[in-house]
């Protein structure tokens, strides 16, 4: 999972990780791919994650695993002796429980003056939600992302991809980790790093946020659905479905990928129907170009798209599935 691929760059750190199914554990997993050590405390009945073999393997496989039970006092004090020697500490439980257990920040802190503590939560440390249960689904329609994948017709989908795990989780943990690891060398000082996973999924919202502002300001009133800039009202930036029920991503966003396939499609003519020439989403001349590329596109398969964009620059792919991305070996 992680983007880094030096595996050096966290050789001799120590994460231990309370953590169990997805946010802490794909911390640990890019910190580890990092180089780190990571040490995994479960309970005695395992991760909840072991219920789906796959993804457990997939986050754990490679870590040290150590069974305690937290609700003895030998299974604190394996808590604790872990932490006095570790650099880092991820807890994903509720806000609270850790205190309860006897072992708050402010505990381990003074075993471990230079221990970094993360905490990965729904909804945070503090407030009115703080101590609520959640999944991703839930962090997503609290925050607005999930409301900005409603479509035109009202129906939000549900992502295959965990995004308030996966983005408001653990990619904001691992940056939180980073820099407090860094503070630590610095200074000798630890952190304590709150990351609340509906808080950090919010701050996402900055591109939505600034084109309502805009759309707001230009028009008086906010975009619908699907129709504003980067959502599905340019002809320009969009997903076609094409005559064998595949799609093809456009994103030809700037004129002179738009002029480049245009070119490429035969369509000379719709060069200068682009927003920014004046075609702005909702406008007739953008409402009439989408649905002219929409039947233009779905008149062929998807093959004869990819061979018409195989040689020219103007940011056109098909959708792959997995399986077509592994075949390939992009990634």
């Amino acid at each position: 999972m992680s983007p880094i691929q030096d595996s050096t760059l966290l050789e001799g750190i120590t994460v231990v990780d309370l953590s169990r199914n997805l946010p802490g554990p794909a911390t640990s997993l890019i910190l580890q791919q990092m180089g780190a050590t990571v040490i995994k405390i479960e309970p005695p009945h395992g991760d909840d994650a072991k219920s789906m073999p796959m993804l457990y393997q997939a986050l754990n496989s490679s870590k040290k695993i150590v069974v305690a039970d937290f609700r003895t006092a030998e299974g604190i004090q394996s808590l604790k002796d872990h932490a006095a020697k570790a650099d880092v500490l991820i807890d994903g439980f509720r806000p609270g429980v850790m205190a309860e257990m006897g072992c708050s920040y402010d505990t381990l802190k003074a075993l471990n003056p230079k221990l970094v503590m993360c905490c990965i939560t729904g909804y945070g440390q503090k407030g009115p939600l703080a101590e609520k249960a959640g999944h991703d689904i839930n962090y997503m329609a609290l925050s607005g992302v999930l409301d900005g994948l409603q479509t035109a017709n009202g129906d939000i989908p549900v992502p295959a991809v965990q995004f308030g795990d996966l983005f408001g989780g653990t990619s904001a943990a691992v940056q939180g980790i980073l820099a407090a690891l860094l503070k630590a060398q610095r200074t000798g000082a630890g952190s304590f790093v709150d990351v609340s996973m509906t808080h950090n999924l919010w701050k996402q919202n900055i591109m939505p946020e600034s084109m309502e502002q805009m759309w707001v300001m230009l028009s008086g009133k906010p975009a619908k659905h699907q129709d504003d800039l980067l959502s599905g009202g340019l002809a320009c930036y969009n997903v076609y479905r094409t005559s064998d029920n595949r799609h093809l991503a456009v994103g030809s966003l700037e004129h002179k990928f738009w002029k480049v396939a245009c070119e490429a499609m035969g369509k000379p003519e719709w060069i200068n129907i682009h927003w920014s020439r004046g075609a702005m989403p909702g406008t007739p001349p953008a409402v009439q170009i989408r649905a002219d590329m929409a039947q233009l596109i779905s008149s062929q398969p998807l093959s004869h798209w990819e061979q018409v964009f195989s040689n020219v620059d103007a940011c056109i792919t098909p959708v792959l599935t997995r399986a077509e991305v592994k075949s390939l070996k992009i990634i």
